[in-house]
């Protein structure tokens, strides 16, 4: 099964745009990193207590995800792209990864990868490319104007950046938000972390449910 995962994600790897994700950073407020060079007065100031406000998104699945729903239980919101070559993949596996070593105990909350690409990212595709990864992962989408409003609601970064041929790529924010059960922001998943120490962080949020 791993390697059938990791064939798929190759494959999709081998499709995608060729393109670079300018400074991919887990940590706020580094997710600026595709804007030109800021001195620190230039950056905007993140009110951290307003990170995940209200946004309503559709699955891969159909369902209607909105932040109402997911109230009561921790979860983790990535943003990405189908089209990505690397980053979304690897961060995408890696959360799989997690969530295995955890057992039974990843029932307790939700993981959300979030598109920012929605003009390419249909739900059919979006369906396909979920399968190389856990199946309890919901890949979520939306309108061009809800997905500007989750990206605001997530203080998160997502522009699109042209390369050759008249095609773009997608420059984001690549840090995995870990929410509580409240809703409120808790922290960040830097996947260069030591496994354990992303471990320790998501066992966190879950014995803070219990």
């Amino acid at each position: 099964m791993i390697a059938l995962k990791v064939i798929r994600v190759a494959a999709w790897s081998a499709i995608a745009v060729a393109a670079l994700l300018l400074g991919a950073n887990a940590l706020l407020p580094d997710a600026w990193k595709g804007e030109p060079k800021q001195s620190a007065l230039e950056k905007p100031v993140i009110d951290m207590a307003a990170v995940g406000g209200p946004f309503r998104l559709t699955s891969h699945k159909g369902e209607v995800i909105d932040n109402a729903r997911l109230a009561g239980k921790p979860y983790l919101a990535f943003f990405g792209f189908t089209h990505c070559p690397d980053v979304c993949p690897t961060t995408l596996s890696d959360l799989t990864e997690l969530m295995s070593a955890l057992g039974p105990a990843a029932g307790a909350f939700n993981v959300l990868f979030i598109t920012v690409d929605p003009e390419r990212d249909s739900q059919g595709l979006l369906a396909q490319y979920m399968t190389s990864f856990d199946e309890r992962i919901l890949a979520l989408r939306g309108s061009r104007a809800e997905t500007d409003a989750v990206v605001k609601a997530f203080a998160a970064y997502a522009r699109k950046v042209p390369i050759e041929g008249g095609e773009y790529s997608m420059d984001h924010t690549a840090g995995v938000y870990v929410m509580g059960a409240d809703g409120k922001f808790a922290s960040m998943l830097d996947m260069h972390e030591p496994r354990e120490t992303k471990l320790q962080k998501l066992r966190r949020i879950i014995e803070a449910k219990a």
